[in-house]
């Protein structure tokens, strides 16, 4: 009924974890890029794992 209290699964935290990584390496991409190569290094690893929970 009500979203508040709706827990949410492990594929959605890897989803929103992964959107933040992304966003973060695209800031950096212009200040930073060894710590930008970091970030988006970072956000395939969990974008690797987001898949695999996909494909289970």
């Amino acid at each position: 009924m009500f979203g508040i209290f709706k827990n949410k699964s492990k594929e959605e935290k890897l989803q929103e974890k992964y959107n933040g990584l992304m966003k973060e390496w695209h800031t950096l991409s212009s200040i930073n890029r060894s710590k930008s190569d970091e970030k988006y290094a970072e956000a395939q690893e969990v974008l690797e794992e987001l898949v695999a929970l996909q494909k289970n």
